[in-house]
């Protein structure tokens, strides 16, 4: 047996389109939807994901608009800067990229976003929505997640579930998700005793740690459905196990996630990639955040 491939860039597409007509009707209406971003500093990584936002944005006819804040921003200009976009009415949504500079609490600025305008979902307003099963503003990747969960039209109730991993964006409200349509969720982490315990006996197995070949073949059941979060860069190496260096004489890199997944696949009724799996839905969710939030 081998698994059926989830294929997040097309569940993704489909999200895209979705938001793309929902936010034409809003056109229609006078209403035009604008995401801001909020950058502090100078970041090689933040210019990649920004670059990629504004082209998620104009494919699916939302507006957007990066601000650039010097490195030396004070957080309580930060603050202030948000307020201004909390009380902007052209702004729909608000997203704040990371890294800040050191010395500025990343989850306090968060929370000073507008609950109405966080289309990340890490406002607390937001998080705690979650356990009573609003999810119109939830985390992008855990509401990523469960969406290709939903998209195999398996039946959660009674299924075991095992999360390996337990961030506030990721790992808990999935399991809250989870636990919305009744399903049994074990959350495991780093104070776990015995990992392959747990996933030996899961129906689907969800794993958002950042460890490359966490999950094993012989740590699943055969018919588990597997969910990968990971994103992992790990050297590439040839047949005898010797680096494989680029034109610069550099290790060259692949990305993988978490699950050793040629062998999984193998034991595995659906299994997400990585790359192509939940990465692109994160992006999906987010611009379906900034429809919800025009809408409301």
């Amino acid at each position: 047996m081998s698994a059926q491939i989830i294929d997040g860039n097309a569940v993704a597409s489909k999200i895209i389109a979705e938001v793309k007509d929902a936010a034409g009707k809003l056109k229609e209406k006078g209403r035009t939807l604008l995401l801001a971003a909020v950058q502090v500093g100078e970041n090689p990584a933040s210019k990649v994901y920004t670059a990629n936002q504004a082209k998620s944005c104009e494919a699916a006819g939302i507006e957007y608009k990066l601000h650039n804040l010097p490195a030396d921003t004070s957080k309580d200009q930060l603050r202030q800067f948000i307020g201004k976009l909390n009380n902007d009415n052209k702004t729909t949504g608000i997203i704040l990229q990371m890294p800040l500079p050191p010395g500025i609490d990343a989850t306090s600025i968060q929370s000073e976003i507008l609950p109405a305008k966080d289309v990340e979902g890490v406002n607390p307003a937001n998080l705690g929505k979650v356990v009573f099963g609003e999810i119109e503003l939830c985390p992008c990747t855990a509401q990523g997640v469960y969406q290709l969960i939903k998209s195999t039209n398996v039946e959660l109730k009674g299924k075991e579930v095992v999360m390996v991993g337990h961030s506030d964006i990721v790992g808990k409200p999935i399991a809250l998700l989870l636990l919305n349509d009744l399903a049994t969720v074990t959350v495991c982490h780093i104070g776990t005793r015995d990992l392959a315990s747990h996933t030996r006996n899961a129906d689907i197995i969800i794993v958002a740690v950042g460890k490359p070949n966490l999950i094993t073949a012989d740590m699943v059941k055969d018919g588990v459905m597997v969910f990968d979060v990971g994103i992992n860069r790990i050297p590439l190496k040839d047949e005898k196990g010797n680096p494989i260096l680029n034109d610069k004489g550099k290790p060259r890199k692949k990305i993988v996630g978490d699950v050793d997944f040629d062998k999984v696949k193998e034991k595995a009724s659906f299994i997400t990639p990585v790359p192509g799996g939940v990465g692109p839905m994160t992006t999906a969710m987010l611009l379906n955040h900034v429809v919800n939030a025009g809408q409301r």
